[in-house]
């Protein structure tokens, strides 16, 4: 049986939210970043704190305007994704360090990663909105992706990522002509005749394909929260838009969030079981926020509470 997703998006908020988000794009490329410089810890900082404060303003705004119900929705939905973008932020510090990125040229790639994640996180969004009102079964199918994704994170144990194994990267390094280093700023170049890709350009290829796995689990675990696709797209965007000063405020700590995984990994769980049972148990959307908030923030403290084990010394010569 077909649900219709009751939404409190009209055509005007859409349209005018999506402005928002491409006017503040504008001005942090054009603008704050319109020369290549290494970002440091107080300018990301500076940009953390905005958008986290537009973000919370926002979510007041709705709970203002539509309701506590609309509000909740979208400060867990908020949370569950910024989240997950931590964990999405391990990922890309170990790409752009296989990659030997320049520290000054890992803003811009940052930047067009993240705009190509809005489009693609968009698609997606629309995609399963459009499933969930026309097949009920797709909510169990999303419920089950949360799960495995929940169990294969709580199992890992200090894995390594290898982008190098990526098929993408794979293929596009077989197909596509490139420069052996650096060229500046530029992803692509023309030498010898001949339109070349530079190295900064795989880099924004392996990044896009990294947020792509990231989306399939991110996505579903917001419809498990709500099913409008305004608050899904909302939270979304605030979280994704937020990533790249997050990523520069977090890297050089990144090896203290030793538990982080394993508090994901019980949220992914918690949505996924919460989307499975819908039909039979209902969890209220504040219980829902205060177990997110429990779990994520439980899993940041221990991190930082238990010490990272010191290594061996190594025995003396002889």
């Amino acid at each position: 049986m077909a649900v219709t997703a009751q939404t409190i998006g009209s055509p005007w908020l859409w349209v005018g939210f999506t402005a928002f988000v491409l006017s503040m794009l504008a001005l942090d490329l054009g603008v704050f970043h319109r020369k290549a410089h290494r970002v440091g810890v107080r300018e990301a900082a500076a940009w953390t704190g905005v958008w986290v404060g537009l973000a919370l303003l926002f979510g007041a705004g709705v709970w203002i305007f539509t309701g506590q119900r609309r509000g909740l929705e979208f400060l867990t939905g908020y949370l569950i994704e910024e989240a997950l973008s931590i964990d999405n932020i391990f990922v890309i510090l170990v790409i752009l360090r296989y990659f030997a990125v320049p520290p000054e040229l890992q803003h811009r790639v940052l930047f067009w990663g993240i705009l190509g994640a809005l489009v693609m996180r968009l698609a997606f969004i629309l995609a399963g909105t459009a499933l969930l009102a026309r097949f009920d079964w797709v909510m169990y199918v999303f419920g089950g992706i949360l799960v495995l994704t929940a169990v294969k994170l709580l199992r890992e144990r200090g894995e390594q990522v290898h982008p190098e194994r990526n098929p993408i990267v794979r293929l596009f390094r077989r197909v596509v002509p490139a420069v052996g280093g650096y060229r500046g700023s530029h992803f692509l170049v023309r030498e010898e005749g001949r339109l070349r890709a530079t190295p900064l350009l795989l880099v924004l290829v392996t990044i896009e394909a990294t947020d792509l796995v990231f989306a399939v689990d991110s996505i579903p675990a917001i419809f498990a929260v709500t099913r409008d696709p305004f608050i899904v797209y909302t939270s979304n965007i605030f979280a994704v838009m937020g990533l790249r000063s997050l990523f520069f405020l977090l890297a050089g700590i990144m090896d203290r969030f030793r538990y982080l995984k394993v508090g994901l990994g019980l949220v992914l769980l918690f949505v996924g079981c919460k989307m499975t049972l819908s039909k039979t148990f209902h969890v209220p959307i504040g219980i829902s926020l205060l177990v997110v908030v429990l779990l994520i923030g439980g899993s940041v403290l221990a991190s930082f509470l238990k010490a990272p084990p010191r290594a061996e010394p190594a025995p003396p010569e002889t």
